[in-house]
């Protein structure tokens, strides 16, 4: 799949979640309910003001779709800017994401995708692209200085997961 650098058209969309979760649930129920097509990049940005809370961007090649997604969300009562609330999102919707489940080696989840590159935790050096990656039908990539990269970490029997765990033990659970 050809990389794609960050989109020139780009909204911040304020939210009133407070987890990643939920984030993740609200930019997927949106995409559906506009109708945003497969090459637009949704993601969640953490805003740690005076009101901590999940924020999300929309970001498209064409302007009109964008401005069209501006006017409804506005309708719905969504405070919506021009920009990213930040530089690091955290991509939720972005060009082949739904392609990438199962166990994967990093040379497909290249192809497949707009991530540009997967790191491993605790290494210097990039993986070798034969490597399998354990998706856990959860890849949650994030924009580094223009690039979609993918923090993996090492897990049974060579492989990799995504640093991101799909169901984290909250917190204190135990307590």
């Amino acid at each position: 799949m050809t990389r794609t650098a960050p989109l020139p058209y780009v909204l911040g969309v304020d939210t009133d979640t407070t987890t990643l979760r939920e984030a993740d649930h609200l930019l997927r129920a949106l995409a559906s309910e506009l109708a945003l097509p497969e090459g637009v990049f949704g993601c969640t940005h953490l805003v740690r003001d005076g009101r901590p809370r999940v924020a999300l961007s929309l970001a498209a090649e064409s302007e009109p779709v964008l401005r069209t997604t501006r006017d409804r969300l506005t309708e719905r009562g969504y405070e919506v800017s021009d920009g990213a609330p930040d530089e690091v999102g955290r991509a939720v919707l972005f060009p082949g994401a739904d392609a990438l489940t199962g166990t994967l080696t990093l040379a497909e989840l290249l192809a497949r995708s707009a991530i540009d590159r997967v790191t491993v935790l605790g290494t210097p050096d990039e993986p070798a692209p034969q490597t399998l990656l354990v998706t856990r039908e959860h890849v949650r990539p994030h924009w580094q200085v223009g690039h979609l990269v993918l923090a993996a970490m090492p897990a049974a029997g060579g492989t990799l997961v995504p640093f991101e765990d799909p169901d984290p033990t909250p917190c204190c659970a135990d307590h």
